[in-house]
């Protein structure tokens, strides 16, 4: 079974456990998500901060017992994303309203949505499951397989949620890249003081 461990974040300085704890992962268990937890995790989405609390996400989602739905969601992914997210117990594809309720672009949706999805993930991460948020699908194939109406709405990113499984049943490289431990930029590199 994979260390918890080896995914936990070790930051420079003292961040919160439920941040440090969140992490990508890909390998998941056949265990399924109560439609009461998975409504409990899109309303933490919808709390997320947005301007003029515009609220531009929409999300698609399927459980992967609804076996013909989420063929649907995961034959839009990206063929370097199917093998893993074949076994996610939900399949999401976050999108954005383009424009705002007065019929204007909002130039901050795809900001908001980054919000929503992160405040999902850290809800879903509370509740003892995992995420991997996707850029790996095909716009196209998901604008005309769900009928979008692409002058509204844009398919942003997919979502896979689940429970954790062992490491050891996928294939490389998702094999390498679970066990790999995590690292990031350093507050130096992605900060700039002024003053």
């Amino acid at each position: 079974m994979i260390s918890e461990t080896i995914k936990l974040a070790n930051p420079e300085r003292p961040i919160h456990d439920l941040i440090r704890s969140r992490w990508s992962a890909r390998s998941f268990s056949e265990k399924a998500i109560a439609q009461s937890d998975l409504e409990t995790i899109l309303e933490a989405a919808s709390w997320a901060f947005s301007a003029n609390n515009s609220q531009p996400w929409h999300y698609i989602y399927a459980h992967h017992a609804d076996t013909e739905a989420f063929q649907k969601i995961w034959s839009c992914l990206m063929p370097g994303n199917q093998p893993w997210c074949a076994n996610a117990a939900v399949l999401i594809v976050s999108c954005i309203h383009k424009v705002n309720e007065s019929g204007k672009p909002n130039n901050w949706a795809m900001h908001d949505l980054g919000a929503a999805n992160a405040t999902l993930m850290l809800q879903a991460t509370a509740m003892g499951l995992h995420g991997h948020p996707m850029a790996g699908f095909d716009k196209a194939k998901t604008i005309e397989t769900f009928n979008i109406n692409a002058d509204i709405l844009e398919p942003v990113a997919f979502l896979a949620l689940g429970y954790l499984d062992e490491a050891e049943k996928l294939e490389e490289p998702f094999k390498t890249r679970e066990l790999t431990p995590r690292s990031r930029k350093g507050v130096s590199e992605i900060s700039e003081r002024l003053g």
